[in-house]
């Protein structure tokens, strides 16, 4: 075997998970056990990942044994967030499992009397041609010393054409729908020898605290058999839990709680935003600003939106012999595990975490404060315990996305062209995970116990990547451009991650602000967009979309219905996606069919990578036409399917999306691309069927009403 030294870089978790067995194992022989610390959360992402494992191995994906966001066993890969699970989690794997390969092809080249070059890897046997011998990974792992550094060695990279599965780039179904279309696949589902059921007795403001509890009325109510108590971290606990929950409203009326003012009253998201304290920077400058004659101004909103998951939060815990096991479908097992040992001032080493899966999740849900809600009853009581949050708690002490302002102020030449483009972005933190910023914990639970944990100070993700700030820097080929920041440290809610992040609003606002340009010097939106891109791929992807959507003939749709178009790149550095929706405008609007284009690189799943991106589109519509947080001065007041409603089943539109698939290009993440798009050609349809301009989210029929009357 050559020794040869590797020149290839380390991707970074391999850097901080050096070794081979953190990726791979032979302890479930004959199946090939693989380690990821990236984790399914509806998305198909384990299946993806499963194929790259495969397609390295030359081996089938029965024939792996795959172990994902297991503290015990998996590598921390921080969270599966931010569209990265292909970008990094595919290279880590893809890195440690082809140094695998190729000490197994010099196990099985020395065994078969042959060159390593000679041997081919198919279904998980080595063979030559010619030659009738064989061996398998099982017969050979004898031999093998996994112990070892990782190394990207150039011939062990180059011998991934040695590998005979060729599984990438297919559509591979997915094995785990199979259990969750029919069995008991979900968290929700699980159930441990002598277990206890939970819940917890809130207040729907987050940081409201007990006043009074009368403890010995609560212990009195059927079904409840433990009670813990501690500071307001209030839980009631029993074996039957239609007994528990049928008691849950007499148990809240046995509090009295003393509420904290909401830091604004409700009001329009434009006036919460701007008058709120402020730290305010200059982000972004290039270019220098040409002269105008004239000039345009807009803003754009959205309001806090919810996570909404149709199955709430769910999280088991288990003490045995001192050691603490808790079960959790949260986004980042490792983070979490160590937030948790902090809440409950106990050693890391002592906790583990397993990921299961649970309610599809983008973003900093609940996942997180439920599992310390288990975890800490099982400190305190010893017992097995199963926390299940209501869906009031869900759609109120859960972290909202965050709402964001954008304002862009543009100057035109006298040719029509865009000689100056400003922007400023106002919003709070759209990050704050437990684990996330460094001496920080954001778990509910901690800041409840007595002695509580600190509410810590809230901070943001700065550019390329950024928070508020995602996709603010617009993609196109402006000779000048700049960006004012205003992050908001309080707002009325608690806020973190939701799906895309601050990309949602600021696409939705240049995309907007480009159709207005187009409408006011009377040029296609389209030919305009074109007309300030130079990137092939942007090109590619707007120009097919326009094919596919018959844009040039938009013209004959009946009158009230019309097309619009949105185009984004997200972060600008990930996945393509450009979104024409057709909407029929009456007493509200209706997205009748949508057509999406998306450039995600190397495809390794297609039908996985559709799904992610029709996922994301039907979401983007929810957010656009009917979402939104509203509170009253004591209580978030949407805490119900009826006060916050989410797009029907019978409302999701046709929506036919085709790949552009690039197979000699890195893969991109995908599950986020979506999202801006979506919105902004729903707005910019809107606008040519009725001639009216939409900047502030929800599209509800009441605001429609407003901006006809208006």
């Amino acid at each position: 075997m050559s020794t040869n030294n590797q020149t290839n870089p380390l991707p970074t978790y391999i850097q901080s998970h050096p070794m081979l067995d953190q990726w791979f194992g032979l302890d479930q022989l004959p199946l090939l056990s693989v380690f990821s610390g990236k984790v399914e959360l509806g998305q198909g992402i384990q299946t993806a990942l499963q194929q790259i494992a495969c397609q390295e191995l030359g081996i089938t994906l029965d024939q792996i044994h795959w172990v994902a966001g297991n503290t015990f066993h998996s590598p921390n890969e921080w969270y599966t967030a931010g569209s990265q699970s292909i970008e990094n989690g595919g290279a880590s794997l893809r890195c440690a499992l082809s140094h695998a390969r190729w000490l197994f092809l010099n196990a099985a080249a020395k065994e078969l009397g042959v060159d390593v070059q000679q041997i081919e890897i198919k279904a998980g046997i080595f063979s030559c041609p010619g030659k009738e011998k064989t061996v398998t990974y099982a017969e050979l792992a004898p031999q093998i010393d996994i112990h070892i550094k990782v190394q990207s060695l150039p011939e062990a990279v180059a011998s991934a054409s040695q590998a005979k599965e060729s599984i990438i780039g297919q559509s591979v179904p997915r094995k785990d729908l199979v259990d969750k279309l029919s069995t008991g696949a979900f968290i929700h589902d699980v159930v441990l020898p002598e277990m206890f059921h939970a819940r917890m007795i809130r207040h729907s403001h987050a940081q409201s605290t007990i006043q009074s509890v009368d403890l010995e009325a609560i212990k009195a109510l059927n079904g409840v058999e433990q009670v813990v108590h501690s500071g307001s971290f209030l839980a009631i606990l029993g074996k039957n839990e239609a007994a528990l929950v049928a008691s849950l409203t007499k148990a809240h009326q046995c509090v009295q709680w003393k509420l904290p003012a909401f830091v604004e009253r409700q009001r329009p998201i434009e006036e919460i935003l701007t008058t709120l304290p402020s730290s305010d920077d200059i982000v972004f400058n290039r270019g220098e600003s040409g002269t105008s004659v004239t000039k345009m101004s807009a803003r754009y909103t959205r309001p806090f939106i919810a996570h909404a998951s149709i199955g709430p939060a769910c999280a088991l815990a288990q003490m045995v012999d001192g050691h603490l096991t808790i079960w959790s479908h949260t986004q980042g097992s490792h983070l979490l595990r160590d937030q948790i040992a902090v809440g409950l001032r106990q050693d890391a080493s002592t906790i583990d975490v397993i990921h299961l899966h649970g309610a599809g999740c983008y973003g900093h849900n609940s996942a997180d404060d439920v599992a310390f809600d288990a975890a800490y009853i099982t400190q305190q009581t010893g017992l097995t315990v199963r926390v299940q949050w209501t869906r009031e708690e869900e759609l109120s002490a859960t972290p909202f996305g965050s709402a964001s302002l954008m304002q862009i102020d543009a100057g035109l030449d006298q040719d029509g062209r865009i000689v100056s483009w400003q922007s400023e972005v106002w919003s709070p933190t759209h990050i704050a995970r437990p684990g996330c910023w460094q001496g920080t914990i954001n778990l509910l639970g901690a800041w409840m116990i007595d002695p509580p944990h600190p509410v810590d100070a809230t901070q943001d993700v700065p550019l390329p990547n950024g928070g508020g700030l995602r996709n603010a820097v617009a993609i196109y080929d402006f000779a000048h451009q700049e960006i004012r920041h205003h992050m908001l440290p309080q707002v009325p809610v608690r806020t973190s991650a939701l799906r895309s992040l601050g990309a949602y609003l600021n696409t939705y606002a240049i995309e907007s602000f480009l159709d207005e340009l187009a409408e006011s010097i009377g040029q296609d939106p389209i030919a305009l967009r074109l007309s300030y891109l130079s990137d092939p791929r942007s090109i590619a992807i707007i120009q097919r979309v326009a094919e596919m959507s018959n844009w040039s003939n938009r013209d004959q749709l009946p009158e009230g219905t019309a097309l619009g178009i949105g185009f984004g790149r997200y972060k600008n550095f990930g996945a393509y996606c450009a979104v024409v929706v057709q909407v029929r405008v009456e007493e509200k609007i209706y997205v009748e069919k949508v057509w999406s284009t998306a450039d995600a690189g190397r495809i390794i799943n297609p039908d996985g990578l559709l799904n992610q991106i029709e996922g994301g589109i039907i979401q983007a519509i929810s957010w656009t036409l009917k979402e939104q947080a509203t509170w009253d001065d004591l209580n978030i007041t949407s805490n119900t399917w009826d006060t916050y409603p989410i797009l029907n089943f019978s409302e999701v539109p046709e929506v036919v999306v085709e790949l552009l698939d690039q197979p000699n290009a890195p893969s991109l993440g995908g599950g986020e691309a979506a999202a801006g798009p979506t919105g902004a050609a729903i707005a910019n349809a809107l606008n040519a069927a009725l001639g009216v301009r939409a900047r502030h989210l929800p599209l509800s029929a009441e605001r429609l009403a407003q901006l006809i009357a208006s």
